[in-house]
């Protein structure tokens, strides 16, 4: 019989590289709806170490990434056993983990998210459910995003869901079926720009605000062929790699110009999304909620309302929902929709591996 009640624990790495997310929740269904209480939550961040290898995993061959795969699996491993004992937990059904992206090409039949071996498994003495993304590109899709299953039986209550990670991702309902895709990059390349002058991140937006916007690079920028594509479309650091960076540094622009004009195209993208429609309910989440200075060149050019939750779930939403995905895939329910990646059909995807 399939149980009602789940204890698990969400894990995600984004591509803003912040660290590894963890949450223990715990999901319930009843009267045909699923509940979440979120037990415990942290971030761990990565050491610089780790933090450089993997803002440069696109660089590698695929035998170095065999070998960077296993030593992330360990680490990952580590990671999750001290959050395990840190927080004393007892009672876990399932380690439900995104891994880390390090290479996806969807329209090349290719996604390869590092930390999803067996060997996760046997390390944390866990049942695993893991490996989301690749089922879903093996299945014509883009495998990406996978979050709007959740904002779909979670957050159904809000007419947009806003993710301002490493990039920005969005999500629907058009005509009864929920839509998603990635909007532009966010953080990716805000972040990249302030670690040139030894900053993590520009706190609060302040340093973008000091700067000028270069019109020349904004209209260079949204006229990239990306932007004008149907969905579904996902983006990827090859592509900010290919596609952003040299344009921005053909400029010679100082990091705040460069900032002010790239959150005036962040606000520029998202606004074109959620603009059509009037009086719109939009819950944003990410790292990106505590940029104020984007946030509210967001709210200047939309009439939606803005709606910024308590800090668990503005931090944690996407590890919470990779724990969703993880007991759906344990009950052998559909965790994928095929409106939302471009699959062939919706399906129940990722691996699930015993101890």
């Amino acid at each position: 019989m399939t149980k009602s009640n789940y204890k698990v624990i969400g894990v995600m790495s984004g591509t803003s590289l912040d660290g590894v997310d963890l949450i223990y929740v715990d999901f319930t269904y009843r009267k045909n709806k699923w509940y979440f209480d979120i037990l415990q939550a942290e971030t761990i961040k990565y050491t610089n170490q780790w933090h450089d290898l993997l803002g440069k995993l696109v660089a590698f061959s695929s035998d170095e990434l065999k070998q960077i795969d296993i030593a992330y699996t360990q680490f990952l491993s580590k990671v999750i056993k001290d959050f395990i004992s840190k927080y004393k937990i007892l009672h876990i059904d399932a380690i439900c983990s995104h891994g880390h992206t390090a290479l996806h090409q969807p329209e090349n039949g290719m996604t390869y998210q590092i930390g999803n071996l067996n060997d996760l498994s046997k390390l944390t003495q866990n049942i695993v459910v893991c490996d989301f993304r690749k089922q879903d590109v093996e299945l014509g899709g883009q495998g990406a995003p996978l979050v709007p299953i959740g904002d779909v039986l979670l957050f159904s209550e809000y007419d947009y869901c806003l993710n301002l990670g490493g990039f920005a991702n969005i999500s629907t309902d058009i005509n009864g079926k929920r839509i998603a895709y990635d909007v532009c990059p966010v953080n990716i390349v805000l972040n990249h720009y302030m670690n040139k002058i030894g900053k993590e991140y520009d706190d609060k937006g302040n340093l973008a605000t000091t700067g000028k916007i270069n019109d020349k690079l904004f209209s260079e920028l949204n006229a990239l062929s990306f932007y004008n594509q149907d969905s579904p479309k996902s983006l990827g650091l090859e592509w900010v790699k290919e596609n952003m960076f040299p344009r921005i540094d053909a400029y010679n622009l100082n990091v705040k110009d460069i900032l002010r004009t790239f959150v005036a195209h962040i606000a520029f993208q998202i606004s074109n999304e959620i603009r059509d429609k009037q009086d719109a309910r939009v819950l944003i989440t990410g790292g990106g909620t505590y940029n104020d200075f984007l946030i509210s060149e967001i709210k200047k050019q939309t009439k939606s309302t803005l709606i910024i939750p308590e800090i668990n779930l503005i931090e944690f939403k996407e590890a919470l929902i990779f724990g969703l995905l993880g007991v759906l895939k344990i009950r052998n329910e559909i965790n994928c929709l095929a409106s939302v990646t471009g699959a062939n059909i919706d399906h129940s995807s990722g691996k699930i591996y015993l101890p």
